[in-house]
C-alpha cells in the first residue's frame, strides 16, 4: 500500500515535470489522489494508500484532510501546486504502483480541478457520503471504500 504523501509528490512530478499535462491545482490534485483509490478498488479491488488513508465528501468533491492540512497554510482551493510544493524532489513509487497512477493520470489528467469536482459530483461515493447536507453545507462525511468499490467495479465491468 502507497502513502499519501509520497503518491502526491509523484503525481505533482508526473504532472508538472515535463509540462505536458498543463497545471496543477490544489482541487485537482485532490481529485486525482481521490480517483487512484477509488479506480484502484474498482480494478484490482484492494485499496492503493494504507488503511488509515479517507476522502471525506466536501461541498468540492471528495478531499482527504491529511493533504489538505498538507498545503492548507500556503495554498487555497484553486492555488496552482508547483515543483516546488514537493516534500521528496524525486518521488519513487512500486513499479506497479507508478503504473497505475500514470494508468489514472493518463485518463484525467487532462481535466482541470473543477472538471474533476463535477465529475465526482455526479457519482454515487460522494453523492452518498453527502446525504442529508445541503449543496454549500460544511460536510466531513467519510466517503464509504464500500460504496466506491462497488461503483467503480461496475463502471469497470462496464467498459
Amino acid at each position: 500500500m502507497a502513502d499519501i504523501n509520497l503518491t502526491a509528490d509523484y503525481v505533482i512530478s508526473a504532472m508538472l515535470a515535463d509540462g505536458e499535462h498543463g497545471t496543477l491545482s490544489n482541487l485537482k490534485l485532490q481529485k486525482l489522489l481521490y480517483y487512484i483509490e477509488a479506480w484502484h478498488l474498482g480494478i484490482l479491488g484492494t485499496r492503493f494508500y494504507n488503511p488509515q488513508v479517507s476522502f471525506r465528501a466536501w461541498v468540492h468533491g471528495p478531499v482527504n484532510k491529511q493533504i489538505y492540512e498538507r498545503f492548507v497554510d500556503r495554498k487555497y482551493l484553486y492555488s496552482q501546486i508547483s515543483l516546488n510544493d514537493r516534500q521528496i524532489e524525486n518521488p519513487q513509487l512500486e513499479r506497479e504502483d507508478k503504473e497505475f497512477v500514470d494508468y489514472i493520470l493518463d485518463n484525467y489528467g487532462q481535466f482541470s480541478g473543477v472538471e474533476l469536482e463535477a465529475m465526482t459530483h455526479n457519482e454515487a461515493p460522494w453523492m452518498e457520503a453527502r446525504q442529508g447536507c445541503g449543496p454549500f453545507e460544511a460536510c466531513d462525511n467519510r466517503i464509504s471504500v464500500d460504496t466506491m468499490k462497488a461503483y467503480y467495479q461496475q463502471r469497470y465491468e462496464q467498459l
